[in-house]
């Protein structure tokens, strides 16, 4: 495999420094889904912690390793998730965290960076508006900026799901992960190539924000003026160029879905699984549903990211 920034021998260090709440998560077979779906699917469950997403992983790594290093204060943008699991991991280890968000945020990711301790800081824009005011407070107070994709530690925390993938499902072949700034598709890739190379891996995204999976077929990147997706968690319009550049060599393919196929993911995930699930966790059973032929019997992974909904959107997308 080409190198990447990361390091399968600094993966399985990150491993040791997680909280094992973040660990070894589950992993089944959904027979359920199967019949809808016309292939073998296992689900990997990310929403079984306290922050309710994969986050968790990669900001153990960062906080960890600010420790270790001295800086006691640490600021990220967040569109919710990376700004929980930063506070989650920050308090335990006495880290003055601030987190930047969009006030048209998710309510309920908000709510819970409040509870956890952090200081949040409200932007009247996107997400790009917060990670410039993100680094804005960084460069003004020398406060340690946490970037989300672009450090190598989130990526290589996210990176620990992929490790887990390889040991306890051997007979896997292809793997639909969420993909948003990057750090999930570029970790579980990295590992799966590494370890598993004749696995498929594959990046779904939204056709509302689509930045990423253009700049991948296009092999540099592109940006967009602005995104129309319910899934928030994977909206972002400025990939990284060294993320991207990551991805170039770990993904064999990056797709595109509707929004109906979104909602109707999150609906199969509730009938079939017993799963509430955000929008980004369901982009997996979308591109299944969309191309049902593609994946025919084959078996496939599908990570689910998170959970953290907005109640009241939840009941309108997927019906009471």
């Amino acid at each position: 495999m080409q190198e990447t920034r990361l390091s399968t021998a600094r993966i399985r260090a990150a491993r040791r420094v997680i909280d094992p709440v973040f660990l070894d998560t589950p992993l089944f077979r959904c027979e359920a889904l199967e019949p809808a779906l016309g292939c073998t699917v296992s689900i990997k469950l990310e929403t079984a912690n306290p922050v309710r997403s994969f986050k968790g992983r990669g900001t153990e790594v960062v906080a960890s390793r600010l420790v270790e290093q001295g800086p006691r204060a640490v600021v990220c943008a967040s569109a919710g998730n990376l700004g929980q699991a930063l506070a989650w991991s920050g308090r335990g280890r006495g880290l003055d965290v601030t987190v930047v968000a969009s006030r048209f945020a998710t309510a309920a990711k908000l709510d819970r960076i409040r509870a956890l301790g952090a200081k949040l800081e409200l932007v009247d824009g996107d997400h790009e508006m917060a990670r410039e005011r993100a680094a804005a407070i960084a460069r003004d107070t020398g406060t340690r900026l946490v970037e989300d994709s672009l450090d190598i530690e989130t990526c290589e925390g996210a990176a620990t799901i992929g490790l887990e993938l390889v040991e306890a499902v051997p007979s896997f072949d292809t793997v639909l992960i969420a993909l948003g700034g990057g750090a999930l598709a570029t970790g579980v890739g990295h590992v799966v190539k590494a370890l598993a190379p004749e696995v498929e891996v594959i990046c779904v995204q939204p056709e509302g924000a689509p930045a990423m999976t253009r700049s991948w077929h296009g092999r540099c990147v592109v940006t967009t003026d602005s995104t129309d997706t319910i899934a928030d968690g994977v909206a972002g319009r400025c990939p990284i160029p060294a993320v991207l550049d990551d991805l170039l060599v770990v993904a064999d393919d990056a797709v595109l879905v509707q929004e109906a196929s979104i909602i109707a993911g999150m609906r199969m995930l509730l009938d079939h699984a017993g799963l509430v699930v955000e929008p980004s966790a369901a982009l997996g059973i979308a591109a299944l549903l969309e191309d049902r032929d593609r994946f025919a019997g084959r078996h496939v992974v599908t990570i689910v990211c998170g959970s953290n909904v907005d109640m009241d959107a939840y009941h309108r997308w997927v019906g009471r």
